[in-house]
């Protein structure tokens, strides 16, 4: 193969797109598919907030994710050459962060809330998935993650789902929503219909590539 194959995962908080990797990856080995993500090129601003300026701060920008270093990274994958990367601690001051080796595949899998907005990475994507679900069933999921699993308030999960995660979605992922190959719902809580998917979304591309 001259170049590998990218694959774009889109989708908002809550829409299940951790899943979906989760289920899309264990078709394949880890010699042939390599995932980055959004997530890890996040700005490091924790260590020098207060309680209250982190629940202000507006992690749902572009302006929030270093996407030059995001790019370049990609374009390095994509020559065949490893990254490495220190791993995001989700705003974490007092998480000591891995560092991330990530290395080359036929497959490379980007994923994150703004892959589509950045015009650069966008035009490098040969498959675009878009992933979504209705708002209460999204704020639920989210619920579910940022209480149990990061430890947050309802009430600082309610003022970041109002005034940041739903105006970002509908500003910098939601227009390119009609741009993508694939658009798959997901409101149900059957893992059997996300692993169809992702089944026959492998399929194709095992077939294609290799």
């Amino acid at each position: 193969m001259n170049r590998p194959f990218v694959m774009g995962i889109a989708g908002g908080s809550g829409s299940g797109k951790t899943f979906f990797l989760k289920c899309f990856l264990e078709h394949f080995s880890p010699e042939e598919v390599c995932l980055v993500s959004q997530d890890d090129y996040y700005f490091p601003v924790a260590g020098n907030m207060t309680k209250e300026e982190n629940k202000l701060y507006n992690f749902d920008l572009p302006d929030t994710i270093d996407h030059d270093h995001f790019e370049a990274d990609i374009e390095s994958l994509m020559a065949w050459k490893a990254i490495t990367k220190k791993e995001y601690t989700f705003n974490n001051s007092e998480a000591i962060p891995r560092m991330l080796e990530i290395k080359p595949a036929p497959i490379i899998i980007v994923e994150g809330l703004f892959i589509l907005h950045f015009k650069k990475i966008s035009e490098t994507l040969d498959l675009k998935v878009f992933i979504e679900a209705d708002d209460d069933i999204a704020l639920q999921r989210r619920l579910k993650r940022d209480l149990i699993e990061r430890g947050y308030s309802h009430d600082d999960v309610m003022y970041k789902w109002v005034n940041h995660v739903v105006p970002a979605y509908k500003e910098f992922l939601l227009p390119y929503k009609n741009e993508c190959d694939r658009v798959i719902v997901n409101n149900t809580h059957k893992a059997e219909d996300i692993i169809c998917v992702t089944e026959e979304i492998s399929r194709d591309l095992r077939e294609k590539l290799f």
